[in-house]
C-alpha cells in the first residue's frame, strides 16, 4: 500500500516510515524540517530514511512542504493515491505553547484543517492522526481511559490536539472517512527530541551539570518506549475505524460514535515515578546525576497512567519494554551518535 507519513523527519514519524519502508510498503514523507529543535538531528533522520530506502522494496519519496501551506497539501494529495494517511507532523511540545501560540495555531489547527480535506477530496481509505495524553488536562481519575470528559486543557498544545479529535470527528460524520486518533504517552528511545527530559537528563549528566527535576521528583509518567508506539500505530492503521454498533446518542461516549471514528490511549499502561526513570539512565550511564529539585511547571500535568485495554482489545497491542531496556537502548544510540556528530551534540 502506499502511506503518507507527515512529520517524517520528527521523532515518532521518522520511526513508522522507517517500519513500512523495511516492510515493503510504498512511503511519501513530509517534513518542513523546522528549526523548533536542532535541524542537523532531523536532517541526520532523513539520510537514515534515505538508507533504508536504498534497500527496500517500497518506493520512498519525501517532500519538504509545510502542511499548513494549503496549496502544497492540495498538490500533494492531487499527485499521489494514497492508501492511507498516518499523520504525526505538529507543532511539539507543552511549554513551548506559552511563548509561540501562533505555531501551534498554523500547524496543528491550519495544517490539520489541510490533512482532512486531502482525505476528504482523494477519498482515503482511514487517517490515523497524532493526539496527546495532555488531553486529559485537569483530570485526576487515574488510569486515563478514553470515555472520560477531556473539556479542561491546562494548555494550548493539548487544546490543539483536543481540536484534531474533534475535528476529526466531524468529517467522520459527514463524509464517511475512517478516523482514528492516537493519544500518546511520553514517548522516548533511540532518534528521540532533545526538547524531551531523556536527552537534557543524558546530556547534563555527561557534562558533570544539575539535572532540574520539575515536581520534586514527585511526578509519574506512562512512558513509552518508540518501538511499542510505532507497533501500535501500525495495529491501529490495519484496524479501520468503523461506527459503533450500540452507539447511544442519548449517553453519547467519546471515544466512538455512530460515524467511523475511534479514540485510543497508547501507552505502557505501567507509570513510573520520574526518580525512577533517572535511576534507570543513571545505571544506563554508569554515573549519577546531580538533581535540582523544583516545583512544577506551568502547564504540566503531575501525572499520566494510561488505561490502554480498549486499543489492546481492537488489535492486540501490548506494549513490551521496560524503561530500563528502553533507556539502555537510548544511551547506547545518543553515545554513538554524538560520537558522531560532535558539533549536533553543543548545540
Amino acid at each position: 500500500m502506499k502511506y503518507l507519513v507527515t512529520g517524517n523527519a520528527g521523532f515518532i514519524g521518522f520511526h513508522v516510515a522507517q517500519r513500512l519502508l523495511s516492510q515493503g510498503e510504498d512511503v511519501v514523507g513530509i517534513d518542513n524540517v523546522n528549526e523548533y529543535y536542532d535541524p542537523s538531528l532531523k536532517e541526520a533522520r532523513l539520510a537514515e530514511l534515505e538508507k533504508t530506502a536504498a534497500s527496500a522494496k517500497g518506493t520512498y519519496t519525501f517532500l519538504r512542504v509545510d502542511i499548513a501551506d494549503r496549496a502544497a497539501m492540495e498538490s500533494c494529495f492531487s499527485s499521489h493515491e494514497f492508501d492511507r494517511v498516518i499523520h504525526l507532523a505538529a507543532q511539539a511540545g507543552v511549554r513551548y505553547s506559552l511563548s509561540n501560540p501562533q505555531a501551534y495555531i498554523d500547524s496543528n489547527l491550519v495544517g490539520f484543517g489541510n490533512i482532512l480535506e486531502g482525505c476528504r477530496q482523494t477519498r482515503i481509505s482511514h487517517l490515523i492522526y497524532a493526539s496527546s495524553s495532555s488531553v486529559y488536562g485537569s483530570n485526576t481519575r487515574m488510569p486515563f481511559t478514553e470515555d472520560q470528559e477531556v473539556g479542561h486543557p491546562q494548555q494550548l498544545y493539548a487544546a490543539t490536539k483536543r481540536a484534531n479529535e474533534v475535528m476529526a470527528h466531524s468529517y467522520a460524520h459527514l463524509y464517511n472517512i475512517p478516523m482514528t486518533g492516537l493519544r500518546f504517552f511520553t514517548v522516548y528511545g533511540p532518534w528521540g527530541r532533545p526538547d524531551m527530559a531523556l536527552f537534557k537528563f543524558t546530556k547534563k549528566i555527561l557534562d558533570d551539570e544539575p539535572i532540574p527535576v520539575y515536581g520534586y521528583g514527585k511526578q509519574s509518567r506512562d512512558f513509552t518506549y518508540i518501538d511499542d508506539i510505532v507497533e501500535g500505530i501500525l495495529r491501529a492503521a490495519e484496524h479501520i475505524a468503523a461506527p459503533a454498533p450500540h452507539w447511544d446518542p442519548a449517553e453519547p461516549s467519546p471515544d466512538t460514535s455512530d460515524a467511523p471514528f475511534r479514540l485510543f490511549n497508547i501507552g505502557n499502561g505501567h507509570p513510573e515515578k520520574l526518580t525512577d526513570y533517572i535511576k534507570a539512565l543513571e545505571e544506563a550511564l554508569g554515573k549519577e546525576a546531580q538533581q535540582e529539585l523544583l516545583p512544577m511547571q506551568p502547564g504540566d500535568i503531575p501525572n499520566t497512567f494510561a488505561d490502554t485495554s480498549a486499543l489492546s482489545e481492537a488489535t492486540g497491542y501490548q506494549s513490551s519494554t521496560s524503561i530500563r531496556e528502553g533507556v539502555a537502548r537510548f544511551v547506547e544510540w545518543y553515545l554513538a551518535f554524538y560520537q558522531q556528530h560532535p558539533v549536533a551534540q553543543s548545540q
